[in-house]
């Protein structure tokens, strides 16, 4: 479907009719559908356990690369440490930038693919857009204050899942699979795809020059 829009912009700008209603909707297309794809690929696939593990992690008490505290007499000594906001930040500031550059670069394939080119601004414009909000929301701090304020932090704290412990207990976790958390995570970074997709469409269309 989206190839024949494009074929159908591309014949219409040959016939020297406007095409930009039909243009505007098939790059939107390729761009929501890839951007949607992707999000939950380098979410699941892509992302490293350890960064997963890290990037919520807050304080200025000292953890490994594991985000493990880091306590006298652990046996790990002369391994490097950071406070655990720094790894926080760094795990989420690694993760957003894979993420964006595996998006972005599908993206750039698929409408290439497809005989479209997209303006290299409009791309960055959106790859920013994703990006930068992506890091923000993963870090955590963003989501909680998001849900304080729209009412949905009862929703987080009822809707959280039992994990299983090594040595057989369980506890409970507030984020990660089968959680509120992350469905609130999740719905949050598709709908800021949606106004990345509708900017980079904008801003590509409205030189003409795009093809």
């Amino acid at each position: 479907m989206i190839r024949s829009a494009l074929r159908l912009t591309r014949a219409a700008a040959t016939l020297g009719r406007p095409a930009s209603a039909i243009e505007r909707l098939a790059l939107f297309g390729a761009l929501l559908a890839s951007f949607e794809a992707v999000h939950g690929f380098c979410d699941h696939w892509g992302q490293d356990s350890a960064v997963a593990r890290c990037k919520r992690l807050y304080g200025q008490h000292l953890v490994y690369a594991d985000g493990t505290t880091a306590r006298e007499g652990d046996g790990r000594t002369g391994e490097p440490t950071t406070t655990a906001s720094t790894r926080g930040k760094r795990a989420a500031s690694r993760h957003a930038a894979e993420y964006t550059a595996t998006q972005t670069g599908v993206a750039l394939a698929l409408t290439r693919a497809f005989g479209y080119r997209v303006s290299p601004t409009a791309l960055l414009a959106g790859a920013a857009i994703n990006g930068l909000t992506h890091a923000a929301i993963d870090r955590g701090g963003l989501l909680l204050w998001l849900a304080d304020r729209s009412g949905k932090r009862g929703y987080i704290d009822h809707c959280q899942a039992v994990r299983l412990d090594p040595d057989g207990g369980v506890h409970a976790e507030i984020n990660g699979p089968g959680t509120a958390w992350m469905e609130l995570d999740e719905s949050l970074h598709r709908i800021i795809g949606v106004s990345a997709a509708a900017v980079t469409v904008l801003l590509t269309t409205r030189g003409g020059d795009q093809r």
